[in-house]
């Protein structure tokens, strides 16, 4: 009787409070199965559904979340990570990856900029930490086609913002298209500061959107300049098409982060490599 009497003494779980520990759980799932398809570059449904002890159905929608989210890319059978499919991360992410490396660069980066000049700013979230270091600059005119850097530089007193236009891709919040190309061509610019999804020594910089590297081209021929701003996590890496080779950067910038072999590689294949000091 004891044992029955202590269970009738044990008061239920509330509705709402059964539901927060389920979503609660849910969400630690879904942060798991991100991380195992960030770290092995894919996972599969029936492996998930053993592991967390969960119905493969249940899996089927984890993944769906998360692929909404824009965390990984579903497949037949499980998914595989973005980073390994070279598909853009959404931009709310990117801008939260490597938000120190990115500052430093940045820092680095705004010392080369004169008053009076004309830069172009890509629509890479280095570029964003770019604009968020001119502060105090005046006289400058700065040309993009990053929705974020038009409004990181909106109000500022002495710096001209001009944005390219054209059709609208909303995962990275920027312009690209002919439209703009065509408005990048019109203009002669001081320096350009430009990021990519990889770098390396035989590949040079690399983006993972036809679209955005033929902007980015015309970006490079509008320039006197030219100044690659990478952080050090995307050294060694390919993207799915080519913007141009390390020789063509006056300088590429990079944190201290990067790897001392790698850093000797890209030296020896042309390109004028500065770590910027972390301080």
């Amino acid at each position: 009787m004891g044992p029955m009497a202590d269970n009738h003494q044990q008061n239920p779980q509330p509705p709402e409070k059964r539901k927060w520990e389920r979503s609660l759980l849910a969400a630690e799932r879904r942060a798991s199965i991100a991380r195992m398809a960030e770290q092995r570059g894919s996972v599969r449904v029936s492996e998930l559904s053993r592991l967390f002890e969960v119905t493969e159905e249940t899996i089927r929608r984890d993944l769906e979340e998360l692929e909404n989210n824009g965390y990984l890319k579903r497949t037949y059978g499980g998914a595989v990570s973005v980073s390994g499919t070279g598909l853009e991360l959404p931009f709310a992410r990117r801008v939260e990856t490597q938000r120190e490396e990115k500052s430093i660069i940045a820092r680095y980066a705004v010392t080369l900029i004169q008053e009076g000049e004309t830069i172009i700013l890509d629509a890479s979230t280095t570029a964003l930490w770019v604009a968020k270091h001119l502060i105090d600059r005046r006289d400058l005119t700065v040309v993009t086609n990053s929705i974020q850097t038009v409004m990181e530089l909106a109000g500022r007193p002495g710096i001209r913002v001009i944005c390219t236009g054209g059709s609208l891709r909303d995962r990275i919040l920027a312009f690209a298209g002919p439209l703009a190309e065509r408005a990048i061509s019109g203009y002669y610019v001081d320096k350009v500061f430009m990021s990519g999804k990889g770098i390396s020594p035989d590949g040079g910089l690399t983006d993972s959107n036809e679209l955005e590297v033929e902007l980015k081209k015309a970006m490079l021929a509008a320039a006197k300049e030219k100044i690659a701003i990478v952080d050090s996590s995307k050294f060694g890496h390919k993207a799915f098409a080519r913007i141009e080779d390390l020789s063509a950067f006056s300088k590429i910038i990079t944190d201290p982060g990067i790897d001392p072999a790698m850093a000797e590689a890209i030296r020896e294949h042309g390109g004028e490599l500065v770590i910027a000091p972390a301080g």
